[in-house]
């Protein structure tokens, strides 16, 4: 069984939230899916600049908990560009049993949420 890396769990819960971007109507600007760099999607929505942080979250953390003093970190950046700042964490599990990594072989489970505004 081989588990999903930290990219695979990260590519994840990137098409997740950005296909409830794309259906809430958010233009994008600029999509990076790489690790550590942020922000991960800069979109319009109603002519304002959105800049949304996404992060894969394993069970059994809690995806809607967040990193204060980085996201606050990521306002100011985006508050240059008079930014709206979100955070967007995506929790993933194996849906067999939730204490198992997530892998290739098995379902898994998302646990998002929504945008949280910072």
């Amino acid at each position: 069984m081989s588990k999903l890396s930290e990219q695979e769990l990260h590519n994840l819960a990137m098409n997740t939230v950005g296909k409830k971007l794309e259906e809430d109507s958010f233009e994008f600007l600029a999509v990076n899916s790489k690790l550590k760099k942020d922000p991960q999607f800069v979109a319009l929505k109603n002519k304002k600049l959105h800049f949304i942080i996404v992060r894969a979250v394993r069970y059994p953390d809690n995806p809607e908990k967040f990193d204060e003093s980085f996201m606050d970190t990521i306002k100011e950046h985006a508050n240059k560009f008079n930014a709206k700042t979100y955070y967007a964490g995506v929790g993933i599990a194996n849906s067999s049993n939730y204490d198992l990594p997530v892998d290739h072989q098995n379902d898994y489970l998302i646990n998002y949420q929504g945008l949280q505004e910072i």
